[in-house]
This record gives C-alpha cells, structure tokens and sequence, in this order.
C-alpha cells in the first residue's frame, strides 16, 4: 500500500463511496443513510429526555404539594395536585430550556476545562494539524481547533456545539503511541462526531441527565432533613388528612409520582448511556469512510484497550465524550471488551467486528 493511499483525503478513490453497512444493518445502507438514522434517532431521544424531566418535574411537583397538603388540617385535595403537576412540568420544562441554552453555547469550553485540555498551534505539531486539516477537508467541515491533554494515559474526544465551533483533543499519552495510520483513524473518529452532530446531542444529554440525577439527588436529601427534623408532625384528624378520608386517586398519583421520581434519574442515565454508545458505532464507521483504512482504526482501538493508565482529568460526567472509557475501573481492569445498559461505550470487541465488516474483512489484516 502506498503512503498515498493511507492518508485522508488523498486516496483516489471518492472520499464519499458507499461502503458496506455494519453488521446488523440492511447491506443497502448507505453512510447518508446512516447519518439521516442518527438524527432521527437523536431527535426522538431529545424529546424523550424532555419527556422524562417533564414528568420528573411533574412528579416533583405532586410530592412537594402532597408533603404541604399532609401539614394542613384539610389535607391533600386533588385541585392542589393538579396544580402541583402543572406547576411542576412548567419548572421541569423551563429547567430543560435553560440547561439546552447553556449546554449549546458554554459547554464546550466548560468541557475543555474540566479534561485540561489546551489549544495548540500548528508549529506544536504539524503532524497532528496537517491529519487533521486533510480530515477536515475530506470531511467536508471547517478545520476544527486542536487540543493536548497533558496525561500519560491514551485517549481522545471531540467537543462543540456544531462543525464551526468544535475541537479536538487528544492526551499526549495516546500521541506519542500512534503511528500516522493509527493518528489518522482516531482523529477521524473525532471529526467524524463533528460531522454527525453528535457532540452536542451528548453535552445536552449530559446537561439534562445531570439535572435530573442532581435534582432527585437534592430533593431527597431535602425530604430527609425535613422529616428527621420534625416534619409531618401534624396532628392527625383533618378532613382527607389521614389516610381513611383521602381521595384514593391521590393516593394513586402520589405513589406513581414518588416511583416516578426514584426512577426518572435511572430512566434518564440508561438513555444517555445508549445515546453514547450509538454515537461511538457511527463514529467508528464515519472513521472508516475518511481513511479508507479500517486496519488502522483497528490498530488503534487495539493499544487503547491494552492501555491500563486511567486519564487523570476525568469524570463521570465526561467519560461518555472519550474514544474509549477513560475512568479507572474500565481502564485498569481491562473491562473495555465488556457492554451494559449501563456502559458508556461498546465492548471494542463488538466495534473492531463491525468495522471489519466495514472494510470488507480488511480490519483484520
């Protein structure tokens, strides 16, 4: 194989043939096509994750009526926990509002600080700029900005809220390890995220999943220093106070709105886990299309997953944006072949068979 034909954007092959579909997938399914099915995707799990800080906020909204209810001699009244419910969703939505704005426009730099991550200039490493000039290029996006993280350990993300405002970071760590082919593959696995608009679709899943795990977090922490502190303590005898005299279809609501609010934090993590790890699948078959090159993706994601050095800048909260699962559980203890409803990323194993299929079997050689 030629230097030429292991260099993004300088094959001469169109950068844009069809390749065939991963595994699982019709075989005439196209990259456009692919895209398309994440957007829709992405859209569907947006409004569901609205839907879930809705009803959480609804629920929320239930509880603190029902707590202020049981203190009063009239008790709990379902026009109070209708107004609860409204009240609530309205706080819910305009939480979600706020948090979308300020995921769209502060969350990129947020995240850039949080990793350590700092911007470089082209005569720090041309290498690296020149990679990702010619994916950018290839990609058809604007160059993004190019980022070091100063950590032995091996990883990379991408962050922005659209191609215009994005950036790449790699650890110095995973630079220093790579050969060009294997640069190639892991930087067009960032801009591919760039180009699918997936990298803002995962800040708002992160702000609104966070919100939600914070919030039921408070509230319960807020519920328990109220009660152990002399909450409740109402005399019993209200008319619909006590448990004989209640509208036993508030009870209903109230007990479906407190399951509600224990499980929506669980309910919202479960979906912005399998959002992540869709978004690693098409990034590694966005890769696939700019190198032309499977073996190196493969070669790459190979020493990731035998890097047993955790990233030194890392939290929960970032963990899903990284190639591979940066945290010290998965990294010290080999758990990246390993894939839960509650991982972050697929098991590599199943993303190596996949890009594989990808290059026609070519991954493997």
């Amino acid at each position: 194989m030629t230097d030429s034909d292991t260099q993004p954007g300088r094959s001469g092959r169109a950068v844009h043939e069809e390749l065939p579909a991963p595994d699982g997938l019709p075989a005439n399914l196209t990259f456009n096509d692919l895209i398309a099915r994440n957007k829709r995707n992405s859209a569907f799990l947006v409004l569901l994750m609205i839907g879930i800080i809705t009803i959480f906020g609804s629920s929320l909204g239930v509880l603190v009526t029902a707590w202020t209810g049981s203190q009063t001699e009239e008790g709990v009244q379902m026009p109070a926990v209708i107004g609860g419910i409204a009240v609530g969703a309205v706080l819910g939505v305009i939480l979600a509002i706020i948090a979308s704005v300020w995921s769209w426009y502060g969350g990129s730099n947020a995240i850039l600080r949080m990793t350590g991550s700092r911007r470089i200039a082209k005569e720090q490493d041309p290498q690296l700029f020149n990679v990702v000039e010619e994916l950018s290029i290839a990609a058809g996006v604007p160059m993004p900005e190019v980022c070091l993280i100063d950590d032995p350990a091996m990883n990379a993300f991408a962050t922005g809220r659209d191609p215009a405002h994005a950036a790449v970071a790699i650890t110095t760590g995973l630079r220093q390890r790579l050969n060009r082919d294997e640069l190639a593959a892991v930087m067009a696995h960032e801009v591919s995220h760039i180009r699918h608009y997936d990298i803002r679709l995962g800040m708002l899943m992160a702000t609104l999943a966070g919100i939600i795990v914070f919030v039921a977090d408070a509230g319960g922490r807020a519920a328990y220093y109220s009660f152990l502190f002399g909450g409740g303590r109402r005399g019993g005898g209200g008319r619909g106070g006590g448990s004989g005299g209640a509208n036993p279809l508030v009870i209903v609501i109230i007990v479906l709105a407190l399951l509600f609010a224990i499980l929506a934090p669980l309910c919202a993590t479960l979906v912005r886990f399998a959002v992540s790890r869709q978004r690693e699948f098409l990034a590694d078959a966005g890769a696939v299309e700019l190198t032309r090159y499977p073996a190196g993706l493969v070669s790459a994601l190979r020493k990731l997953g035998a890097c047993r050095q955790p990233l030194r800048h890392v939290g929960k909260s970032t963990a899903p944006l990284f190639i591979v699962n940066p945290l010290k559980a998965a990294v010290r203890r080999g758990r990246h072949d390993s894939s839960t409803a509650f991982s972050t990323h697929p098991a590599l194993s199943e993303r190596i068979q996949r890009i594989a299929a990808l290059g026609g079997g070519g991954a493997g050689d």
